[in-house]
């Protein structure tokens, strides 16, 4: 029987956005160049030089956002230059207290502040993906079973897609909670950006990931069931 493609969403989806971490136990400050030992030293200080430290982070950081907004700014080519400020302004923020939460993951394997820039470049891509999705509305259902289908070699091929995509529609219709059902049809049918459906729904990225992977099991076994081959994935 043939196979039907359905997308996967691995856990760097739309970007390789995760924060930068890398474990709890922080390194050796001789381990470190120079440069990234008094960050640490000024960011983890007292008082005024704390308050320095962390005024010379967030300019960094800002300058991070609106390269990465700059970089972006045509998927929002209605958003004005003010409001593009505004979504930088707003990522090198919340960049600062991720940052400063997660200063004890900082394992030397870069200098600091390249470690630091790249969570800016996280949240400034988040956010516009969420200013790109804000008013619409998420689909939930899919708006295209054949959007499951791949290119066939011939009719005989064609039909046995066919049967297998039916199987998948049982599937995802019968074999999956609500939940399951609901996640797997907007991330990886729909293509809901993963951090836009966990605002929409409350959750957390990783709950998402935990519930997609559950979902995709479950109808690999399916389609097992049924005398199927089991889905092929495509990461992306």
């Amino acid at each position: 029987m043939g196979a039907v493609s359905l997308p996967s969403i691995a856990p760097v989806d739309h970007g390789a956005e995760t924060h930068p971490s890398s474990g709890s136990l922080a390194p050796a400050a001789s381990t470190l160049d120079q440069e990234s030992r008094e960050w640490l030293r000024g960011l983890r200080a007292d008082g005024a030089e704390r308050d320095a430290a962390v005024a010379r982070l967030h300019a960094l950081l800002v300058r991070a956002a609106r390269f990465e907004v700059g970089r972006r700014k045509h998927t929002l080519p209605h958003l004005r230059g003010n409001e593009l400020d505004d979504i930088a302004l707003e990522a090198a923020d919340d960049a600062l207290m991720s940052v400063l939460r997660r200063l004890d993951d900082f394992r030397g394997a870069s200098r600091f502040t390249t470690w630091v820039y790249k969570f800016a470049l996280l949240e400034a891509a988040v956010k516009l993906r969420k200013r790109a999705w804000q008013g619409r509305e998420v689909p939930l259902e899919p708006e295209a079973w054949d959007v499951l289908a791949t290119a066939s070699a011939g009719p005989e091929a064609e039909v046995e897609q066919r049967e297998v995509l039916h199987a998948v529609e049982d599937g995802i219709a019968n074999a999956l909670t609500p939940r399951q059902r609901q996640v797997l049809l907007a991330l990886a049918v729909n293509g809901v950006p993963i951090d836009v459906l966990a605002d929409r729904l409350d959750t957390t990225r990783g709950a998402l990931y935990k519930t997609l992977h559950d979902a995709r099991r479950k109808l690999r076994r399916h389609l097992e069931e049924c005398g199927h081959a089991p889905l092929e994935t495509e990461e992306h």
